[in-house]
Parts: structure tokens; C-alpha cells; sequence
């Protein structure tokens, strides 16, 4: 099995300005996003945060251009204890005297309201009220605690558990019976969809002054990497989303191929999705293909058609006259998916090319895995044994080995120059996983911020991640097979990839956690339903939703990274997929335990850096005019003595 390659020991890297892949000179560490303030602050009487997290707020957690936005955006509470409502939002059941059972600070009595968008509690009973605004979405499930012959103080009440790392534990005196009407309208309103309800999205209508939409086109980003070209087309055979339903629209496939040669391919591929491109290398030619298992099944069955389409991607690059077809999963699991009529490549059907299993669990795995760190995590951390208990959730260690695949691919294309096919079993999980790390790693354009955009909107929701399924959007069946955090695996590597190179990425850990907080809110229509063809063509989300994007490119600052240095990293990234750089990310995992937070706001901090580097900038920039103009000076005057006649 090869090593990975580190950037200490990459020949490439040596020489270069900047230190690449040294993570003790990141202050992302200290980086908890403003996002990430406790569940329960003591605060004034400042707005709600539920617009950009799931996170309640404080005054000193949040900056004046948040408040501002909320602010434009929300009706006025009519009392002290009324939430803050955005466009569209309404109040739907209130319960007084309830107390809200922190795991940190102890109980609080107050109000508790439930919206159409969230959950929102304010103290009553001290000089700073304390608010906890929370979005619906995160909700996993409510239950009741206690009954009619409970005994004892807060022994009555109701639980939420959350999606993101948390729960939610609220007690209710029994005479004043208010638990059971705030039971019920919240599992009618957390649950949208089980009720046959539609979610908030649809009613959230937010003007915002950059159309999220825009960010990603298909052709254009077809066009950046220089396609169509010699070697590869853009089909439209999938345009009306026939062909495959969970792909995108305009696919790329080599030129020789015909639309024949698709259709057959396609046969033989699971869910019918046959090889396309996802990245191809400006130098080399050599790509990044992406699709799923093909259907050998228990009888080892061929299929020409498919062969010889998998020998035009290794012909459309001229460099090399190998492929590698990376399989996500473990050799066990792949053939154990010939009896469901799966399976994975012969080395003898498919010839010069070499299969290569990446050990990436299922998705069940991934879930349970989830579950344990959570455990060890919240609401209490038990530091004699906080090592331990990390390991035998095995949560870094699939980090790692995603990780680790993704940098397996993006070696074998910059290095060896040879095209890798990249698979799992239907090839929307861990093979969008690895496709967006190894491209993230290859491309600097990946590692802005609108370019990041594109990425997700690339590699997860045009080809087909089923977002839905994964996350469960306003269902009940919080025990479904089908959850799995496979995006949160993605931007968990990608944290670990900024924290080794806390320079190459223009955006900072805010942007992540507010991903991952609107993966849940259901707010925004970015990450609903399951493919675009649900999305666009069925839900029709561009005109009936706002999209995340557009939240986050209107306020650009909150998540630019101050340390960014284009000019330098305009390279390959090869980071350490290894568990002694991969980290536990606190800053996510951990942010509702208020011992884990930084002692200071970090975007304060951000914005003071931000501020220098501009100034720096300006001062440069002026420094090189008057250079430019000092040289031109001298120039003119060299030409002048040059050309005048000489008097002996």
C-alpha cells in the first residue's frame, strides 16, 4: 500500500515560499466561528441568531453586520419573551414557566415559543435574559419526560435531540398543562414532512443582493477546465433527466464516444450511472472520472460496451496508458455486493487498468461512529478518559482514511499523470466524498470561496448526493437506515486540510460550521431533496427558495480568511492524511460546552486581521507605482542620453 505523500517530504514543496502543511502556525485552533457560540447565552436584549445558525446568540458572539441583516429581516417582538420572527415566519404555540435544563449552567425558568422556523426560549428569572434559538431543522426527535405520577423537580417535560451534537431538555410544571399542546404543535412543525406540510424554505422570501443561484453553471465551469476540447464533449443526452435521473443535466464523456456507447455503458452500471467527468488536469490531460459500481453480480458477467468506454477515458489522455479505478469501499464489502448483483472491475475484462480498495466503510458505519462521538462529546466530557473514548468511536480514523483515499487520487493525477476512475456502490456517497477532497487538493480555485461553492454544487448536488435521505428534511423517522453523515465526513476533511495549510484557503471555519448549521435549518432551498432533477425540474427551488449562497456571498467578510495567500498557493495540496495531524474538531463538535470556547471572539480578531492585510495591501501596491513609475522614468531618460549626438 503506498504512503502518502506528505508536504515534507514532497521534493515539489521544498524551495517554496511558505511552509506548507504546518499547522502550528494556524490560528484556526483558537477559530471557533461566531456561529459557535453556547446554546445558552446571557445576553442583552440582542437579536436572535437562527438566521445564520443553529447556535442562540449573545452580544458578544455576534458582529454589527449580523444584527443588522437579522434585524432588516425580522418583525419586532411585541414583548420581551417574543421571539424575533424572519419574512414569513409566525408564531404557533407559546408556554410560560418553563424551565430550560442546561447541561452547563443549570435550569433557567422562561418562555419557551414554537414557530414555523424554530424553537426559541428567553429567560425570565435574571438581570441578562438568556435565549436559545434553535431551527427546527436540527431537530432529530422530541420526546416526553416523565408522566402523571412523576415526582420530583423538573422530572416533567420534553427532550429534543438535535442533529447537531446537542440536546435539548425543557421542564414543565404538570398543573399548568402546557407540555402536551407544546408536544404536539412541536412534532407537527419539526416534522414538515410527515405531516404533509412543506418546509420553511418555502415560505422564508428574503431579499438578499447576490442571486445564489448564479454561482454554479454547468457549461461555464466546463469551459474554466477547458472543456469540450480534443479529447472530451459535453453530451446532452441526460437534458430532460431520462437517461439517469440522479445526474446532472450536461455531462462531459470523451469525444469518441457516441450516444450509443453511453446508453450501453449506462446498462451496466448501477442506478445507471456510467463514468463522466469531474476534473481534468490544464497540463497533463489526466482526469477524474466518477460513476458507480458495475453489475458483475455472483456470474463475473462482462459487458463490452462498458469495457470499451472505460479504454476511451484512458485513451483521451495521452500521458499515460494506465488507469486507476479507485474503489471506496473495502474488498470485502465489494464482493459481498456481487450477490446484489454489484460488484467491482476484473483487472482481466478491464486491461491496464488497476483496481485499488480504499477501505471506506458504508454508511451505517459512518452513522454509528457519529452516534458514539456524541456520547463522548455532549452534554459532559470525561477527560481521564477523553482519548480513549475518542478512539473507540473510530471517528478520526474515518476521517483519515477518507482523507487518505482522496489523496491516493490526487497523486496518481498530478504525479504519475494517470487518469483514476473513482467509485463506491452507487457512487453518490463516498465517491462524491473523494472528488471533491482530491479536486479541492488539485485546484486552487476549489479553495475560494465562490469556488468552494461550485465544488459542492458540482460534485454534491448536481450528481446526485442524496441530501434528503442523508439528512432526513422534516421527517420523523430519525431511525431511518438511509441517515448518514457523509457531508459532514466532507467538510470535517476539509477543516483538517485548512488547519495543515491555514494559508491556501480563502475562506475560514465560519463558512464551514454555517454549511453545516443550513444543511439542517431547512431555510435556505440549497441542500433539499435528492438530485437536480428533483430540485429544479420537479421542486423548482431556484424560483420558489433562496439559496445559501446567497446569504453567505452578501456578506463576504464574515468568512474570507485573513491569512490567505493566493499568490503562494497556487499548487498542488498534498496534505497528511495521518492520526497523528488529524484532530478532534473542537470547534464544531464542542462548541455548546462553554469550557471549549475561545476566550475571545475570534472574529473580531478576523476582522482586525482582515483590516491590516488591507492596508498592508494598499501600501504595497502604492510602493509598486512608485517603483513602476521611478523605472519608467529612468528609462525615458536612458533612451534620451542614448539617442543625443556626442561632442568630442
Amino acid at each position: 500500500m503506498e504512503r502518502p505523500t506528505s508536504p515534507d517530504d514532497d521534493p515539489r514543496n521544498k524551495g517554496r515560499t511558505g511552509s506548507l502543511g504546518i499547522a502550528d502556525l494556524s490560528i484556526s485552533e483558537k477559530s471557533a466561528s461566531l456561529k459557535s457560540g453556547a446554546n445558552l447565552s446571557q445576553t442583552t436584549d440582542s437579536p436572535s441568531k437562527s438566521l445564520c445558525s443553529s447556535s442562540s446568540t449573545s452580544t458578544e458572539n455576534i458582529n454589527s453586520q449580523d444584527v443588522f441583516m437579522m434585524k432588516s429581516s425580522r418583525d419586532v417582538p411585541k414583548t420581551g419573551t417574543d421571539p424575533p420572527l424572519l419574512h414569513g415566519e409566525k408564531i404557533q404555540e407559546t408556554a410560560k414557566d418553563v424551565t430550560y435544563l442546561c447541561p452547563y449552567t443549570g435550569g433557567t425558568r422562561g418562555t419557551l415559543s414554537v414557530t414555523n422556523f424554530k424553537l426559541y426560549f428567553r429567560s425570565v428569572d435574571r438581570d441578562l435574559p438568556l435565549t436559545l434559538d434553535v431551527p427546527l431543522g436540527v431537530i432529530s426527535r422530541v420526546e416526553k419526560v416523565g408522566g402523571a405520577t412523576s415526582r420530583g423537580e423538573n422530572s416533567y417535560g420534553i427532550v429534543a435531540v438535535c442533529r447537531d451534537m446537542r440536546n435539548l431538555r425543557f421542564a414543565h410544571k404538570q398543573e399548568n398543562h402546557s407540555r402536551r399542546q407544546l408536544f404536539e404543535k412541536l412534532t407537527q412543525l419539526a416534522f414538515p414532512i410527515s405531516n404533509k406540510m412543506t418546509l420553511f424554505a418555502y415560505d422564508f422570501t428574503e431579499n438578499y443582493n447576490d442571486n445564489g443561484w448564479k454561482v454554479f453553471d454547468s457549461i461555464s465551469e466546463f469551459r474554466r477546465q477547458g472543456v469540450p476540447n480534443d479529447s472530451w464533449r459535453v453530451s446532452k443526452i441526460n437534458e430532460k433527466y431520462e437517461f439517469c435521473e440522479t445526474y446532472p443535466s450536461m455531462v462531459a464523456v470523451p469525444t469518441a464516444s457516441t450516444d450509443e456507447d453511453l446508453r450501453q455503458c449506462a446498462n451496466f452500471r448501477s442506478r445507471n450511472r456510467l463514468p463522466v467527468l469531474s476534473w481534468i488536469h490544464p497540463e497533463s490531460q489526466a482526469t477524474i472520472t466518477r460513476c458507480s459500481q458495475p453489475l458483475v453480480g455472483v456470474a463475473g458477467k462482462r459487458n463490452k460496451e462498458d469495457e470499451k468506454y472505460v479504454q476511451m477515458i484512458m485513451d483521451a489522455n495521452a500521458q499515460a496508458h494506465k488507469l486507476y479505478i479507485m474503489d471506496a469501499r473495502p474488498s470485502l464489502n465489494a464482493v459481498a455486493n456481487k450477490a446484489k448483483g454489484g460488484g467491482y472491475e476484473s483487472e482481466d475484462a478491464y486491461q491496464n487498468a488497476e483496481v485499488v480498495f480504499l477501505d471506506i466503510h458504508n454508511i451505517h458505519v459512518m452513522r454509528e461512529s457519529l452516534r458514539k462521538l456524541k456520547d463522548v462529546c455532549f452534554p459532559t466530557i470525561d477527560d481521564a478518559h477523553w482519548l480513549s473514548n475518542i478512539e473507540a468511536t473510530h471517528w478520526l480514523e474515518h476521517i483519515k482514511l477518507v482523507l487518505a483515499g482522496a489523496l491516493r487520487v490526487a497523486d496518481k493525477v498530478e504525479s504519475n499523470k494517470t487518469s483514476v476512475l473513482v467509485h463506491c456502490s452507487d457512487g453518490w456517497d463516498r465517491t462524491a466524498q473523494l472528488s471533491g477532497l482530491a479536486m479541492l487538493m488539485l485546484d486552487p480555485f476549489y479553495r475560494t470561496i465562490r469556488g468552494f461553492e461550485v465544488l459542492i454544487e458540482k460534485e454534491w448536488l448536481s450528481f446526485g448526493h442524496k441530501f434528503a435521505q442523508r439528512v432526513g428534511h422534516g421527517e420523523d423517522k430519525h431511525s431511518d437506515a438511509d441517515r448518514s453523515p457523509i457531508f459532514l465526513q466532507f467538510i470535517d476533511c476539509v477543516w483538517q486540510m485548512t488547519k495543515q495549510f491555514p494559508n491556501a484557503f480563502e475562506f475560514n471555519e465560519h463558512l464551514l460550521i454555517t454549511i453545516l448549521d443550513h444543511l439542517y435549518s431547512c431555510l435556505f432551498g440549497t441542500f433539499l431533496c435528492n438530485s437536480e432533477k428533483e430540485r429544479f425540474h420537479k421542486e423548482k427551488l431556484k424560483d420558489k427558495t433562496v439559496s445559501l449562497w446567497s446569504f453567505i456571498n452578501s456578506q463576504l467578510d464574515e468568512y474570507t480568511n485573513p491569512l490567505y495567500a493566493s499568490h503562494i498557493h497556487q499548487h498542488v495540496l498534498f496534505p497528511v492524511a495521518s492520526l497523528r495531524r488529524i484532530e478532534l474538531w473542537t470547534g464544531y463538535y464542542l462548541r455548546w460546552n462553554p469550557r471549549m470556547r475561545p476566550q475571545e471572539p475570534v472574529h473580531l480578531r478576523n476582522k482586525q486581521l482582515l483590516a491590516l492585510k488591507q492596508q498592508l495591501q494598499k501600501k504595497i501596491e502604492d510602493l509598486q507605482r512608485q517603483v513602476e513609475l521611478k523605472t519608467s522614468k529612468a528609462t525615458r531618460l536612458g533612451t534620451a542620453r542614448v539617442a543625443s549626438p556626442i561632442n568630442v
